[in-house]
Protein backbone atom coordinates (compact mmCIF):
# COMPACT_ATOMS: atom_id res chain seq x y z
CA UNK A 1 0.00 0.00 0.00
CA UNK A 2 1.28 3.49 -1.62
CA UNK A 3 1.15 6.62 1.04
CA UNK A 4 1.80 10.44 -0.04
CA UNK A 5 3.39 12.61 2.60
CA UNK A 6 2.08 16.15 2.27
CA UNK A 7 3.45 19.32 2.82
CA UNK A 8 2.42 22.63 2.28
CA UNK A 9 5.51 24.85 0.66
CA UNK A 10 4.19 28.23 -0.29
CA UNK A 11 2.52 29.25 -3.85
CA UNK A 12 2.48 27.05 -6.87
CA UNK A 13 3.71 28.46 -10.17
CA UNK A 14 4.39 27.47 -13.78
CA UNK A 15 2.37 25.61 -16.28
CA UNK A 16 1.47 21.98 -17.01
CA UNK A 17 0.09 19.35 -18.96
CA UNK A 18 -2.22 16.63 -17.89
CA UNK A 19 -3.11 13.12 -19.33
CA UNK A 20 -5.34 13.05 -22.09
CA UNK A 21 -9.23 12.65 -20.98
CA UNK A 22 -9.68 9.32 -19.95
CA UNK A 23 -13.57 9.58 -21.35
CA UNK A 24 -12.38 10.35 -24.39
CA UNK A 25 -9.22 7.85 -24.48
CA UNK A 26 -11.70 4.84 -23.31
CA UNK A 27 -14.27 6.42 -26.56
CA UNK A 28 -10.55 5.87 -29.08
CA UNK A 29 -10.25 2.14 -28.37
CA UNK A 30 -13.89 1.00 -28.13
CA UNK A 31 -14.88 2.75 -31.45
CA UNK A 32 -11.57 2.45 -32.76
CA UNK A 33 -11.73 -1.13 -32.42
CA UNK A 34 -15.20 -1.80 -33.89
CA UNK A 35 -14.18 0.83 -37.11
CA UNK A 36 -12.78 -0.79 -40.59
CA UNK A 37 -9.57 0.93 -41.18
CA UNK A 38 -7.08 2.01 -38.88
CA UNK A 39 -7.48 4.16 -35.83
CA UNK A 40 -4.39 6.50 -34.86
CA UNK A 41 -4.77 8.35 -31.44
CA UNK A 42 -2.21 11.11 -29.97
CA UNK A 43 -2.55 12.25 -26.56
CA UNK A 44 -4.67 9.18 -25.11
CA UNK A 45 -4.27 8.65 -21.26
CA UNK A 46 -1.38 5.88 -20.30
CA UNK A 47 -3.18 4.98 -17.19
CA UNK A 48 -4.92 1.66 -15.64
CA UNK A 49 -8.42 1.88 -16.57
CA UNK A 50 -7.54 2.53 -20.50
CA UNK A 51 -5.17 -0.10 -20.53
CA UNK A 52 -7.48 -2.20 -19.42
CA UNK A 53 -10.07 -1.71 -22.47
CA UNK A 54 -6.81 -2.05 -25.43
CA UNK A 55 -6.47 -5.44 -23.06
CA UNK A 56 -9.98 -5.96 -23.46
CA UNK A 57 -9.85 -5.29 -27.18
CA UNK A 58 -6.71 -7.74 -27.94
CA UNK A 59 -8.40 -10.44 -26.14
CA UNK A 60 -11.13 -9.88 -28.75
CA UNK A 61 -8.78 -9.97 -31.33
CA UNK A 62 -8.11 -6.35 -32.50
CA UNK A 63 -4.79 -5.52 -33.25
CA UNK A 64 -3.44 -2.97 -31.23
CA UNK A 65 -0.07 -1.16 -31.36
CA UNK A 66 0.93 0.59 -27.54
CA UNK A 67 3.03 3.59 -27.35
CA UNK A 68 3.20 7.85 -28.09
CA UNK A 69 0.72 7.37 -30.73
CA UNK A 70 -2.05 4.54 -30.13
CA UNK A 71 -2.63 2.67 -33.36
CA UNK A 72 -5.76 0.47 -33.54
CA UNK A 73 -6.37 -1.96 -36.75
CA UNK A 74 -10.19 -2.10 -36.82
CA UNK A 75 -11.73 -5.25 -36.74
CA UNK A 76 -15.31 -3.56 -38.42
CA UNK A 77 -18.76 -4.60 -36.77
CA UNK A 78 -18.23 -8.32 -37.84
CA UNK A 79 -14.53 -8.83 -36.98
CA UNK A 80 -14.26 -9.50 -33.31
CA UNK A 81 -13.38 -13.08 -31.85
CA UNK A 82 -14.58 -14.35 -28.53
CA UNK A 83 -12.05 -14.01 -25.89
CA UNK A 84 -10.67 -16.95 -24.44
CA UNK A 85 -10.51 -16.60 -20.82
CA UNK A 86 -12.64 -13.40 -18.44
CA UNK A 87 -12.18 -9.99 -19.38
CA UNK A 88 -11.13 -8.25 -16.38
CA UNK A 89 -11.33 -4.77 -16.42
CA UNK A 90 -9.96 -4.18 -13.21
CA UNK A 91 -11.12 -0.53 -11.64
CA UNK A 92 -12.90 0.90 -14.91
CA UNK A 93 -16.43 0.92 -14.63
CA UNK A 94 -16.60 3.06 -17.94
CA UNK A 95 -14.91 0.56 -19.51
CA UNK A 96 -17.05 -2.61 -18.07
CA UNK A 97 -20.19 -0.81 -19.32
CA UNK A 98 -19.56 0.54 -22.48
CA UNK A 99 -17.60 -2.95 -23.55
CA UNK A 100 -21.12 -4.45 -22.16
CA UNK A 101 -22.79 -2.71 -24.85
CA UNK A 102 -20.49 -4.16 -27.57
CA UNK A 103 -20.79 -7.20 -25.99
CA UNK A 104 -24.71 -7.60 -26.30
CA UNK A 105 -23.77 -7.01 -29.90
CA UNK A 106 -21.64 -10.37 -30.62
CA UNK A 107 -23.05 -13.75 -31.32
CA UNK A 108 -20.85 -14.86 -28.83
CA UNK A 109 -20.16 -15.59 -25.11
CA UNK A 110 -18.44 -13.04 -23.08
CA UNK A 111 -17.39 -12.96 -19.48
CA UNK A 112 -16.50 -9.49 -17.62
CA UNK A 113 -15.20 -9.15 -14.11
CA UNK A 114 -13.06 -6.43 -12.12
CA UNK A 115 -11.33 -5.80 -8.90
CA UNK A 116 -13.24 -5.98 -5.93
CA UNK A 117 -14.37 -1.58 -5.96
CA UNK A 118 -16.01 -2.28 -9.45
CA UNK A 119 -18.02 -5.77 -8.19
CA UNK A 120 -19.58 -3.34 -5.91
CA UNK A 121 -20.51 -0.59 -8.06
CA UNK A 122 -24.14 -0.88 -9.65
CA UNK A 123 -24.32 -2.83 -13.43
CA UNK A 124 -28.09 -3.18 -13.22
CA UNK A 125 -28.40 -0.02 -14.98
CA UNK A 126 -27.13 -1.52 -18.18
CA UNK A 127 -28.16 -4.89 -18.10
CA UNK A 128 -31.85 -3.93 -18.32
CA UNK A 129 -31.67 -1.51 -21.30
CA UNK A 130 -28.96 -3.96 -22.93
CA UNK A 131 -31.62 -6.84 -22.13
CA UNK A 132 -34.71 -5.10 -23.42
CA UNK A 133 -32.44 -5.36 -27.14
CA UNK A 134 -32.21 -8.59 -27.05
CA UNK A 135 -29.17 -9.94 -25.11
CA UNK A 136 -28.78 -12.09 -22.35
CA UNK A 137 -26.98 -11.27 -19.36
CA UNK A 138 -26.63 -13.11 -16.08
CA UNK A 139 -24.84 -11.04 -13.24
CA UNK A 140 -24.30 -12.10 -9.07
CA UNK A 141 -27.46 -10.97 -6.88
CA UNK A 142 -28.67 -6.74 -7.79
CA UNK A 143 -26.98 -6.59 -10.89
CA UNK A 144 -23.13 -6.65 -9.80
CA UNK A 145 -20.48 -7.97 -11.97
CA UNK A 146 -19.30 -9.90 -13.03
CA UNK A 147 -21.58 -10.67 -15.80
CA UNK A 148 -21.73 -12.90 -18.51
CA UNK A 149 -23.19 -11.92 -21.77
CA UNK A 150 -24.91 -13.51 -24.57
CA UNK A 151 -24.97 -11.56 -27.55
CA UNK A 152 -26.55 -10.76 -30.79
CA UNK A 153 -30.05 -10.62 -32.44
CA UNK A 154 -30.40 -6.80 -31.36
CA UNK A 155 -33.20 -4.57 -32.23
CA UNK A 156 -33.33 -0.79 -31.20
CA UNK A 157 -35.17 0.26 -28.91
CA UNK A 158 -37.01 3.70 -27.15
CA UNK A 159 -35.63 4.09 -23.73
CA UNK A 160 -36.41 6.54 -20.99
CA UNK A 161 -33.03 6.97 -18.85
CA UNK A 162 -34.00 6.84 -15.71
CA UNK A 163 -30.80 8.72 -14.49
CA UNK A 164 -28.36 11.11 -16.54
CA UNK A 165 -25.62 8.42 -17.36
CA UNK A 166 -23.02 8.86 -20.28
CA UNK A 167 -22.18 5.49 -19.40
CA UNK A 168 -25.66 4.38 -19.51
CA UNK A 169 -26.26 5.78 -22.93
CA UNK A 170 -22.85 4.98 -24.38
CA UNK A 171 -23.56 1.41 -23.87
CA UNK A 172 -26.86 1.93 -25.67
CA UNK A 173 -25.68 3.27 -28.55
CA UNK A 174 -22.79 0.96 -29.04
CA UNK A 175 -25.22 -2.12 -29.12
CA UNK A 176 -27.14 0.26 -31.15
CA UNK A 177 -24.26 -0.38 -34.06
CA UNK A 178 -25.15 -3.86 -34.46
CA UNK A 179 -28.38 -4.02 -33.81
CA UNK A 180 -31.66 -3.72 -36.46
CA UNK A 181 -34.06 -0.84 -36.33
CA UNK A 182 -33.97 2.48 -35.05
CA UNK A 183 -32.41 3.51 -31.21
CA UNK A 184 -33.87 6.90 -29.38
CA UNK A 185 -32.93 8.02 -25.68
CA UNK A 186 -34.34 10.22 -23.77
CA UNK A 187 -32.22 11.52 -20.70
CA UNK A 188 -33.59 13.08 -17.91
CA UNK A 189 -30.73 15.84 -17.99
CA UNK A 190 -27.86 16.09 -20.00
CA UNK A 191 -25.05 14.04 -19.41
CA UNK A 192 -21.56 13.97 -21.15
CA UNK A 193 -21.56 13.34 -25.02
CA UNK A 194 -18.46 12.58 -25.95
CA UNK A 195 -19.61 9.14 -27.35
CA UNK A 196 -22.33 11.32 -29.97
CA UNK A 197 -19.42 13.48 -30.65
CA UNK A 198 -16.85 10.53 -31.29
CA UNK A 199 -19.08 8.57 -33.42
CA UNK A 200 -19.77 11.68 -35.42
CA UNK A 201 -16.67 11.95 -35.89
CA UNK A 202 -15.96 8.39 -37.31
CA UNK A 203 -18.58 8.47 -39.77
CA UNK A 204 -22.21 8.05 -38.31
CA UNK A 205 -24.71 9.90 -38.21
CA UNK A 206 -27.22 10.87 -34.50
CA UNK A 207 -30.59 12.92 -34.83
CA UNK A 208 -29.48 14.94 -31.49
CA UNK A 209 -32.43 17.84 -30.21
CA UNK A 210 -32.42 18.72 -26.44
CA UNK A 211 -32.59 15.31 -24.28
CA UNK A 212 -33.67 13.13 -27.04
CA UNK A 213 -31.12 11.35 -29.48
CA UNK A 214 -31.96 9.13 -32.39
CA UNK A 215 -29.79 6.61 -34.19
CA UNK A 216 -30.59 4.21 -36.89
CA UNK A 217 -29.16 1.45 -36.16
CA UNK A 218 -26.53 -1.23 -37.78
CA UNK A 219 -24.11 1.95 -38.94
CA UNK A 220 -20.67 1.09 -40.15
CA UNK A 221 -17.78 3.43 -38.63
CA UNK A 222 -14.63 4.38 -40.24
CA UNK A 223 -11.59 4.41 -38.31
CA UNK A 224 -10.11 7.69 -37.90
CA UNK A 225 -6.68 9.93 -36.69
CA UNK A 226 -7.89 12.05 -33.09
CA UNK A 227 -6.01 13.98 -30.79
CA UNK A 228 -7.18 13.27 -26.76
CA UNK A 229 -7.67 16.18 -25.21
CA UNK A 230 -6.56 16.75 -21.66
CA UNK A 231 -8.93 15.51 -19.30
CA UNK A 232 -10.68 18.61 -17.39
CA UNK A 233 -11.65 16.18 -14.31
CA UNK A 234 -7.87 15.88 -13.49
CA UNK A 235 -7.27 19.68 -14.54
CA UNK A 236 -9.70 20.09 -11.43
CA UNK A 237 -7.39 19.47 -9.01
CA UNK A 238 -4.84 21.87 -10.66
CA UNK A 239 -7.25 24.55 -10.61
CA UNK A 240 -8.23 24.51 -7.55
CA UNK A 241 -5.24 23.99 -5.72
CA UNK A 242 -4.20 27.12 -8.03
CA UNK A 243 -7.53 28.95 -6.57
CA UNK A 244 -6.78 28.09 -3.03
CA UNK A 245 -2.93 28.08 -2.04
CA UNK A 246 -2.11 32.09 -1.98
CA UNK A 247 -0.29 33.67 -4.33
CA UNK A 248 -0.38 31.43 -6.73
CA UNK A 249 -0.76 31.49 -11.09
CA UNK A 250 -1.07 28.41 -13.07
CA UNK A 251 -1.38 27.59 -16.71
CA UNK A 252 -2.85 24.60 -17.73
CA UNK A 253 -2.32 23.41 -21.12
CA UNK A 254 -4.69 21.84 -23.99
CA UNK A 255 -7.93 21.12 -21.66
CA UNK A 256 -10.97 19.36 -23.30
CA UNK A 257 -13.81 22.04 -23.17
CA UNK A 258 -16.40 20.22 -23.96
CA UNK A 259 -19.63 21.85 -22.70
CA UNK A 260 -20.86 19.47 -20.57
CA UNK A 261 -17.87 17.91 -18.81
CA UNK A 262 -17.30 22.05 -17.50
CA UNK A 263 -19.34 22.12 -15.33
CA UNK A 264 -16.63 22.89 -12.67
CA UNK A 265 -15.57 25.74 -14.67
CA UNK A 266 -19.47 26.71 -14.32
CA UNK A 267 -19.38 26.12 -10.31
CA UNK A 268 -16.50 27.83 -9.76
CA UNK A 269 -17.62 30.91 -11.36
CA UNK A 270 -20.71 30.59 -9.18
CA UNK A 271 -18.14 30.85 -6.15
CA UNK A 272 -16.08 34.27 -7.90
CA UNK A 273 -13.49 32.43 -9.88
CA UNK A 274 -12.28 34.42 -12.48
CA UNK A 275 -10.57 31.70 -14.47
CA UNK A 276 -9.13 32.74 -18.20
CA UNK A 277 -9.56 30.39 -21.14
CA UNK A 278 -6.60 31.05 -23.92
CA UNK A 279 -6.04 30.24 -27.09
CA UNK A 280 -9.70 27.95 -27.44
CA UNK A 281 -9.93 25.49 -30.70
CA UNK A 282 -11.26 22.31 -31.90
CA UNK A 283 -9.17 19.41 -31.40
CA UNK A 284 -10.91 16.07 -33.29
CA UNK A 285 -14.34 17.56 -32.62
CA UNK A 286 -13.31 18.10 -29.23
CA UNK A 287 -13.61 22.14 -27.64
CA UNK A 288 -10.06 22.51 -26.20
CA UNK A 289 -8.36 25.54 -24.42
CA UNK A 290 -5.55 26.50 -22.19
CA UNK A 291 -6.73 27.63 -18.40
CA UNK A 292 -4.81 30.63 -16.80
CA UNK A 293 -5.55 30.12 -12.85
CA UNK A 294 -4.78 32.95 -10.30
CA UNK A 295 -5.29 32.62 -6.50
CA UNK A 296 -8.76 34.21 -5.29
CA UNK A 297 -10.82 34.25 -2.44
CA UNK A 298 -14.00 32.03 -2.90
CA UNK A 299 -17.46 32.33 -2.09
CA UNK A 300 -19.71 30.04 -0.81
CA UNK A 301 -22.44 28.53 -3.64
CA UNK A 302 -25.18 26.09 -3.78
CA UNK A 303 -25.05 23.29 -6.15
CA UNK A 304 -28.12 21.26 -7.74
CA UNK A 305 -30.32 20.31 -10.06
CA UNK A 306 -28.98 20.03 -13.98
CA UNK A 307 -25.35 20.96 -13.17
CA UNK A 308 -24.51 18.02 -11.10
CA UNK A 309 -24.31 15.15 -14.06
CA UNK A 310 -21.77 18.03 -15.61
CA UNK A 311 -19.56 18.25 -12.44
CA UNK A 312 -20.00 14.90 -10.42
CA UNK A 313 -16.30 13.55 -10.81
CA UNK A 314 -15.09 17.14 -9.70
CA UNK A 315 -17.55 17.32 -6.51
CA UNK A 316 -14.66 15.69 -4.16
CA UNK A 317 -12.20 18.71 -5.18
CA UNK A 318 -15.11 21.54 -4.76
CA UNK A 319 -15.73 19.71 -1.67
CA UNK A 320 -11.97 20.93 -0.73
CA UNK A 321 -12.65 24.70 -2.34
CA UNK A 322 -15.59 25.36 -0.63
CA UNK A 323 -13.95 24.53 2.59
CA UNK A 324 -11.79 27.94 1.86
CA UNK A 325 -15.10 29.91 0.74
CA UNK A 326 -16.73 32.48 2.58
CA UNK A 327 -20.28 31.03 3.70
CA UNK A 328 -22.27 27.89 3.55
CA UNK A 329 -21.57 25.52 0.33
CA UNK A 330 -24.58 23.35 -0.07
CA UNK A 331 -24.76 20.38 -2.41
CA UNK A 332 -27.63 18.25 -3.70
CA UNK A 333 -29.00 15.85 -5.62
CA UNK A 334 -25.26 14.13 -6.18
CA UNK A 335 -26.67 10.59 -4.50
CA UNK A 336 -25.04 9.19 -7.63
CA UNK A 337 -21.55 10.02 -5.53
CA UNK A 338 -22.90 7.00 -3.19
CA UNK A 339 -21.55 4.39 -6.14
CA UNK A 340 -18.61 5.53 -7.79
CA UNK A 341 -15.54 3.85 -6.48
CA UNK A 342 -15.80 4.69 -3.06
CA UNK A 343 -19.17 6.35 -1.60
CA UNK A 344 -17.46 10.07 -2.33
CA UNK A 345 -20.14 11.50 -0.15
CA UNK A 346 -18.92 9.80 2.91
CA UNK A 347 -15.25 9.46 2.26
CA UNK A 348 -14.87 13.20 1.32
CA UNK A 349 -17.08 14.10 4.21
CA UNK A 350 -14.86 11.89 6.60
CA UNK A 351 -11.59 12.48 5.78
CA UNK A 352 -12.23 16.21 5.60
CA UNK A 353 -13.65 16.47 9.36
CA UNK A 354 -10.02 15.02 9.99
CA UNK A 355 -8.67 18.08 8.46
CA UNK A 356 -10.36 20.41 10.86
CA UNK A 357 -13.67 20.88 7.97
CA UNK A 358 -16.86 21.36 9.32
CA UNK A 359 -18.64 19.08 6.73
CA UNK A 360 -22.36 17.78 7.70
CA UNK A 361 -23.20 14.80 5.24
CA UNK A 362 -26.66 14.59 3.32
CA UNK A 363 -28.57 11.65 1.68
CA UNK A 364 -27.50 12.89 -1.85
CA UNK A 365 -24.64 15.30 -0.70
CA UNK A 366 -23.16 18.05 1.68
CA UNK A 367 -22.89 20.90 3.51
CA UNK A 368 -20.09 22.72 4.13
CA UNK A 369 -18.89 25.38 6.12
CA UNK A 370 -16.46 28.08 4.64
CA UNK A 371 -12.92 29.05 5.75
CA UNK A 372 -11.97 26.32 7.56
CA UNK A 373 -8.73 26.12 9.16
CA UNK A 374 -6.95 22.78 7.48
CA UNK A 375 -4.56 21.25 9.63
CA UNK A 376 -2.77 18.32 8.27
CA UNK A 377 -3.99 15.09 9.25
CA UNK A 378 -3.51 11.55 8.74
CA UNK A 379 -6.46 10.41 5.75
CA UNK A 380 -7.57 7.78 3.88
CA UNK A 381 -8.19 7.48 -0.06
CA UNK A 382 -11.13 5.24 0.53
CA UNK A 383 -9.62 3.04 -2.56
CA UNK A 384 -10.57 5.86 -4.83
CA UNK A 385 -8.04 7.96 -6.97
CA UNK A 386 -10.54 11.17 -7.18
CA UNK A 387 -10.98 11.16 -3.26
CA UNK A 388 -6.85 10.85 -2.79
CA UNK A 389 -6.00 13.80 -5.34
CA UNK A 390 -8.42 15.92 -3.43
CA UNK A 391 -7.19 15.06 -0.40
CA UNK A 392 -3.72 15.98 -1.46
CA UNK A 393 -4.53 19.51 -2.41
CA UNK A 394 -6.16 20.06 1.03
CA UNK A 395 -2.85 19.09 2.54
CA UNK A 396 -1.34 21.94 0.17
CA UNK A 397 -3.37 24.46 1.74
CA UNK A 398 -3.11 22.62 5.20
CA UNK A 399 -0.91 23.32 8.00
CA UNK A 400 1.12 20.75 8.96
CA UNK A 401 1.70 17.62 7.48
CA UNK A 402 -1.26 15.32 5.81
CA UNK A 403 -0.43 11.98 5.21
CA UNK A 404 -2.74 10.41 2.37
CA UNK A 405 -3.06 6.67 2.77
CA UNK A 406 -3.57 3.81 0.58
CA UNK A 407 -2.93 6.25 -2.87
CA UNK A 408 -1.83 3.43 -5.32
CA UNK A 409 -5.27 3.91 -6.88
CA UNK A 410 -4.15 7.14 -9.00
CA UNK A 411 -2.64 4.86 -11.41
CA UNK A 412 -5.91 4.31 -12.87
CA UNK A 413 -6.35 7.70 -13.92
CA UNK A 414 -3.25 9.60 -12.94
CA UNK A 415 0.33 8.49 -13.22
CA UNK A 416 2.70 10.96 -11.63
CA UNK A 417 -0.07 13.35 -10.21
CA UNK A 418 2.17 14.24 -7.04
CA UNK A 419 4.91 14.97 -8.96
CA UNK A 420 3.54 17.35 -11.71
CA UNK A 421 1.99 18.65 -8.39
CA UNK A 422 5.29 19.47 -6.80
CA UNK A 423 6.86 20.79 -9.75
CA UNK A 424 4.72 23.61 -9.42
CA UNK A 425 5.44 24.59 -6.14
CA UNK A 426 7.81 27.90 -6.66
Amino acid sequence: MADWEIQAKGRLAGEITIPGDKSVSHRAVILGAIAKGVTRAWGWLKADDVLRTISAFRMLGVEIKVGDELVIKGAGKAGLKPANQIIDLGNSGTGMRLISGVLAGQNFQSALTGDETLQRRPMKRIIEPLSKMGARIQSRENGLAPLTIRGGNLHGIDYQMPVASAQVKSAILLASIFAQGKTRLTEPSPSRDHTENMMEYFGATLIRSGLKIEFVCGQELSGRDLQVPGDISSAAFFIIAGLIVPGSEVLIRSVGLNPTRTGILDGLKMMGADIEIQNARLASGEPVGDLLVKSQGLKAAEFKGDLIPRLIDEIPILAVAATRAKGTTVIRDAKELRVKESDRINAMATELKKMGAKVEELEDGMVIEGQATLKGAEVFSHQDHRVAMSLAVAGMAASGQTKVRSVEWVDTSFPGFLEKLNRLVA
